[in-house]
């Protein structure tokens, strides 16, 4: 899906000429950059970026300008795609389970990083991976609160286990490394500070000096207006409890931020196709679609509603049920949300922080979900 040749100031400088009938999301370049030049300014280590949640080829190009130079991939296709738009950039395969197919695919690529969880995984890697010059990042997960969902129910070994494959992967001529997940949206910063503590104690009973620690992804972005993600603080905390937690044999650190770095660069725009009974607003777009993850994380309540010609309707609001168009029942919000008292049918609803998991996993179920994007210099 390409983008438009036009760039527009703002989605509401669109809307003052345009009255889309389905859902159009705007994808703002300067924006994702700088929060990309954020995380690689404040993060102590190296930055990657998670493919899976936006793949478009505009955003992993416009990641390369601002400075990433590495990438978390999890399958073929994501692969091949950053070694043809950022040849030499590091991939790590963290998808802790693989095909053998895919795992010589990903050695014919020149992968240099994977990840286990499990014995059997770790045994096929050292059978279809050379050693030399390649790491082996252990995955674990702790019972650890803090995000909206837990990656730990899929993936992750205990810390005993963990401890196990740590000292395997060392005897098999691998560059042992250790990984953890907090959870994906995860605004309490403190759940780093539990994880890296315990990838210590991980790295002290195998008795094995890890070279690097991935600390994940999981950085929240911006959903709810009463509650900022504390990136900084975040950075500052996985820096300071490394070292107190590792001392003289603190590893290098990565990071691998999807939602947190590509989410603030895309707004979505719908149109509103009814107003029932003055109590349901039904949306040309939902779980289906562009809103698809709000039904797993949470609703967004970064909202605003523009009339005819692109006025943003001000004033009171009341509190409505959102509906997206299909005929399926769950087609619906997790809570309801607060609209203008003046908004009225096909007016304009723009969602903002919408650059994560929208067009990455949009359907078109039921004949809905068709999604134009188009560019735009900022969002307000």
């Amino acid at each position: 899906m390409g983008l438009s040749k036009t760039i527009w100031a703002t989605p509401s400088d669109y809307l003052r000429t345009h009255a889309p009938e389905h859902p159009v999301l705007f994808f703002s370049p300067s924006t994702l950059q700088s929060t990309a030049r954020r995380f690689i300014k404040g993060f102590p280590g190296l930055v990657t970026y998670a493919v899976k949640s936006n793949p478009d080829e505009g955003v992993l190009a416009n990641l390369v300008a601002a400075g990433v130079k590495g990438f978390d991939v999890a399958s073929p296709v994501e692969m091949d795609t950053i070694a043809r738009i950022a040849p030499g950039a590091a991939m790590h395969y963290n998808n802790p389970v693989r095909s053998r197919t895919e795992i010589l695919h990903a050695v014919k690529t020149g992968v240099k990083s994977y990840s286990v969880d499990s014995h059997s995984e770790l045994v096929k890697l050292g059978e279809l991976v050379p050693a030399d010059g390649v790491e082996i990042s252990v995955r674990f997960k702790l019972p650890v609160e803090g995000a909206a969902y837990n990656f730990g129910a899929k993936f992750g070994a205990t810390e005993e286990l963990a401890a196990e494959l740590l000292t395997l992967a060392a005897q098999l001529g691998f560059t042992p490394s250790l990984t953890f997940h907090p959870g994906t949206q995860c605004t309490d910063p403190h759940a780093w500070d539990i994880y890296i503590r315990a990838a210590a104690g991980i790295a002290r009973k195998a008795d094995v000096k890890i070279a690097r620690l991935n600390v994940g992804g999981g950085f929240p972005s911006h959903r709810l207006n009463e509650e900022m993600p504390q990136l900084e603080t975040t950075f500052d905390l996985i820096g300071r409890v490394a070292r107190e937690a590792f001392g003289d044999d603190m590893p290098a650190l990565i990071c691998e931020p999807g939602r947190g770095l590509v989410a603030e660069s895309y707004s979505l725009v719908t149109r509103v196709k009814a107003i029932r009974d003055d109590a349901h607003v039904f949306l040309n777009d939902g779980i289906y679609g562009g809103l698809s993850e709000l039904h797993l994380v949470g609703v967004i309540d970064r909202i605003a509603v523009f009339g005819p010609e692109g006025t943003k309707r001000e004033g009171p609001t009341v509190s409505r049920t959102v509906f997206g168009p299909t005929c399926d029942s769950v087609d619906k919000l997790p809570s309801d949300l607060a609209f203008p008292e003046t908004m009225e049918e096909e007016d304009h609803v723009i969602f903002y922080g919408l650059g994560a998991y929208s067009l990455a996993t949009a359907t078109q179920f039921n004949g809905f979900g068709q999604i134009t994007v188009e560019t735009v210099h900022r969002h307000l």
